[in-house]
């Protein structure tokens, strides 16, 4: 609860700070001066642009919650995680052997979303933050049906 509370901090404080960022542009766009009206175009353009991401960000945040909420009402969340060091940080030789026993599930079936769910989990132990992510947007796809990019597991 505390991670959804801090997100929607920032995400409002970001949304607020696109708000003065393109207030500021449409000021520069009415002085009139040419170099003035540019910035001013880049200052008005920026919060478009940070507004998507933050769009898209937060529709992917939903929706793997949605697929984690589905997944352990159904009893299939991974339970044999990685070890962790006394620390609390994932032990890199268990993430690797439990990463290697999801790539092979997954490979067995390929259509199937919750194995791509737990792959993803598996990357994201395994500090591989960028096919977490796509392995969690490919879980996403087939879980509601839509279009699938090709992604090797």
């Amino acid at each position: 609860m505390g991670g959804k509370i801090t997100y929607a901090f920032l995400a409002v404080s970001l949304v607020a700070v696109f708000a003065v960022v393109a207030m500021q542009g449409v000021l520069l766009l009415r002085t009139g001066e040419p170099a003035a009206m540019g910035m001013g175009v880049v200052a008005f353009v920026l919060p478009c642009v940070g507004a998507w991401f933050l769009w898209h960000n937060t529709r992917f945040a939903r929706n793997a919650g949605r697929l984690a909420r589905e997944l352990e009402a159904e009893g299939g969340l991974p339970q044999d995680g990685p070890a962790r060091t006394a620390g609390g940080r994932v032990d890199k030789a268990s993430a690797d052997e439990v990463f290697a026993r999801r790539k092979e599930e997954t490979e067995a079936a390929p259509e199937d979303w919750r194995c791509w769910f737990r792959l993803a989990v598996a990357y994201h132990d395994a500090r591989d933050t960028p096919r977490a992510r796509k392995a969690m947007q490919r879980a996403i796809a087939l879980h509601d049906g839509g279009p699938v990019r090709e992604t090797a597991a």
